[in-house]
């Protein structure tokens, strides 16, 4: 037998599809490094030999993906969250950021980011970073030395932001290339660039261009906001008017799907046309329910983006979130659909928690490829969760003690994790 095949069991639950929870109470799961191999009720003889890691009666996850989340904005968490989205990056946003010039402080608050994440339910994240290379690069040493998987962009902007922000356009494309150079000489094993234009406001058509072209060069993906809020997506129009709509301002210059893996954060008060377009080219939508409420958006038509068939994960959108605990940012998800469902629009019924639940693992997951799942052949992320401290009278089956967990568990339910083949926790 292959001695680097490995064992865990627990109450193993997690979804293949995004209506239903598969459950194997006190099951096993086999994992070859990074890759599984199959979950047992019963071990099957070839594996009987082997020694198994057993965490009892503890529920086991696969890892979560978070899709969209602000590393420099970890440090203001809970602040301006009266003010909506362009008021609130002008006050507390940008002047944030700019300290990030700073590698020393820099170091300590993505020290502080980087241990919270990995303390946390996610293994995998897409994170924006700042203009600023070095403190960029320092952020993925960090991040690779924590074990999580992670897409890391140096973010671009060369106009409509503060001037202490603002880089040339040429500038911006040249320290992103320096940049991209400086990531692969690293070698990195979980750490991956993605190209950051922060949205449309702040970035030329010129940059655009030049971001298309370092991506195809070196076939990146892409990260950015759409259809945020409607203050947004009308400067977008007055910046943008031969553009039909907000996200085919990226489309023009191939920035938004098709041969380019992209992401987009929000996607609120995206229109039918908008959507058709998010379908036809593969785009993912990063749900980020506690940030569109906290900073007055609205909420997102989630229910008509799943039965479109989109791709759509979760996101915490630290700051614009108050946490990068994604069971919080799931509790949200499913609370503002109700709100959506019955103050807006009845036709669209609430999210489900194995809905969420798909969305944070599976669904975002894909993303990075074949994780979020404990399916065969996936990828060996996976979180064991402890809930013993959340007391309770009555006998609950594991998915009950899951979807509790959903809305009342925190890092300390954390028990042990698993990213890439690897325990980290």
């Amino acid at each position: 037998m292959n001695e680097q095949v490995k064992i865990i069991k627990g109450n193993l639950i997690f979804t293949k599809t995004s209506n239903k929870f598969e459950v194997i109470e006190h099951g096993y799961l086999v994992y070859t490094d990074n890759q599984i191999q199959g979950v047992y009720q019963v071990l099957p003889p070839d594996y009987a030999p082997l020694p198994v890691e057993d965490y009892g009666s503890r529920l086991i996850i696969p890892g979560f993906s978070d899709l969209h989340i602000h590393a420099p904005q970890f440090s203001f968490r809970g602040l301006g969250m009266d003010m909506e989205l362009l008021e609130w990056l002008e006050t507390n946003t940008f002047p944030e950021e700019a300290k990030f010039q700073d590698p020393a402080y820099a170091k300590k608050a993505y020290e502080i980011f980087v241990d919270s994440l990995r303390r946390g339910v996610t293994t995998r994240a897409c994170v924006f970073a700042t203009v600023h290379r070095a403190s960029t690069l320092l952020l993925m040493d960090l991040l690779e030395a924590s074990g999580l998987v992670t897409f890391t962009g140096k973010v671009n902007m060369d106009r409509n932001c503060p001037d202490y922000l603002c880089e040339e356009t040429q500038e911006s494309a040249e320290e992103t290339l320096e940049w991209i150079k400086d990531v692969k000489h690293r070698h990195y094993r979980n750490t991956k660039p993605i190209l950051t234009p922060r949205f449309i406001p702040s970035c030329s058509d010129e940059l655009l261009e030049k971001i298309k072209m370092l991506q195809l060069r070196y076939a990146l993906p892409v990260q950015s906001h759409l259809s945020e809020n409607p203050g947004e997506i009308a400067w977008v129009q007055e910046l943008c008017p031969e553009s039909e709509f907000y996200g085919d301002a990226y489309d023009r210059y191939g920035l938004f799907g098709a041969d380019c893996r992209t992401v987009m954060a929000h996607c609120v008060h995206s229109d039918e046309r908008e959507i058709a377009r998010m379908k036809e080219n593969g785009v993912y939508i990063a749900h980020c329910p506690e940030s569109n409420m906290n900073l007055s958006s609205g909420i997102a038509p989630v229910r008509t983006f799943l039965d479109q068939g989109l791709h759509v994960g979760i996101g915490s959108d630290v700051a614009g979130g108050s946490a990068d605990f994604l069971f919080r940012a799931m509790a949200h998800a499913i609370q503002a659909s109700k709100l959506r469902w019955r103050l807006a629009d009845d036709s669209l019924r609430p999210l489900t928690a194995s809905e969420v639940f798909y969305m944070a693992s599976k669904g975002g997951g894909s993303f990075f490829g074949k994780t979020g799942s404990f399916e065969p052949e996936y990828e060996m992320d996976a979180v064991v969760l402890d809930d013993k401290r959340l007391g309770h009278p009555q006998e609950m089956d594991v998915q009950q003690r899951l979807e509790r967990m959903i809305y009342l568990a925190d890092d300390r339910e954390v028990y042990a994790k698993y990213a890439a083949g690897k325990k980290i926790l």
